[in-house]
C-alpha cells in the first residue's frame, strides 16, 4: 500500500481553527474571532513548512483571519468558500454542552452524540443538508486544481468529521466519535484511479491541547 502520495494524485490537508474567544461552546454560524491562545494554537499547527499551492477558507473569522495572514505570509492565493461554514446548530448555538445538558434539551443533546444523522439540533441542519453542501465543494475543488497540487483548507470541526468519514467510508451516524481538536490537521490524498478520484486518509495530526469530544465548534 502507497504511503505517500503520487505524482498524479492531489494532497488535501484540512486545519481545524484554534480556540475562539468565549471559550468552547456550539458556535456553528456564530462568528467568534480566535483567542490569543487560539492564534498560538495555528500558528504551531502550521509551523513546519509545506508545500502547500493554495489556500481555502471559511468565511467565519476563526477561520478566515488567520487564512489570510498565512497566505499574505507565504505568498499564497487565496479563496473564500462559503460552502465549508459550520453546521449550523440553531437553538444550540452560542451555548455550552453544560447549559444545553442542564436545560429542557439535554434529551435532544444527548441523542445527537448517540446519532447526529437522526437527530440534528433543533431548528438545526441536518447532517444530510450538510454533507450535500460540503463533500460536493470539496470534490469541485479537487477537480479544478491540477493533479500534484496540495491545498490547505481552514475550516472548521464538523467539516473535519465529514471529510474524514468521507475518506474512511464511515457512517455518519457514527460522526461523533471523531474526536478533532482545536488546531487539528487532517490530511487526505486522491488519487486518481481508472478515471476515478478515491480519497484516503494519510493522517490525522492534533495538536498539544486536550481534546474536547464533545462540542464542535
Amino acid at each position: 500500500m502507497n504511503k505517500f502520495p503520487a505524482p498524479h494524485s492531489l494532497t488535501l490537508d484540512l486545519l481545524r481553527h484554534g480556540e475562539p474567544c468565549g471559550g468552547e461552546r456550539y458556535r456553528g454560524r456564530l462568528d467568534d474571532p480566535l483567542s490569543e491562545t487560539g492564534w498560538q494554537q495555528m500558528h504551531a499547527a502550521v509551523a513546519p513548512q509545506e508545500p502547500w499551492t493554495h489556500i481555502i477558507s471559511s468565511p467565519l473569522q476563526r477561520c478566515l483571519h488567520f487564512a489570510q495572514q498565512l497566505a499574505q505570509q507565504r505568498q499564497l492565493p487565496l479563496t473564500i468558500e462559503p460552502a465549508l461554514q459550520e453546521l449550523r446548530f440553531g437553538r444550540w448555538e452560542g451555548r455550552t454542552a453544560t447549559e444545553i445538558l442542564a436545560s429542557p434539551q439535554a434529551e435532544a443533546l444527548t441523542a445527537f452524540w448517540r446519532d447526529p444523522w437522526r437527530n440534528p439540533p433543533p431548528e438545526g441542519e441536518t447532517l444530510k443538508d450538510f454533507e450535500q453542501r460540503v463533500i460536493p465543494t470539496l470534490q469541485n475543488l479537487i477537480e479544478h486544481h491540477p493533479k500534484g497540487a496540495h491545498l490547505l483548507i481552514v475550516a472548521h470541526g464538523g467539516i473535519l468529521r465529514l471529510a474524514t468519514a468521507w475518506a474512511l467510508g464511515m457512517p455518519l451516524n457514527n460522526l461523533s466519535r471523531l474526536v478533532i481538536p482545536y488546531a487539528c490537521r487532517i490530511r487526505l490524498v486522491m488519487d486518481h484511479i481508472e478515471g476515478q478520484t478515491l480519497p484516503r486518509l494519510l493522517y490525522l495530526r492534533p495538536n498539544d491541547t486536550p481534546p474536547q469530544p464533545t462540542c464542535p465548534t
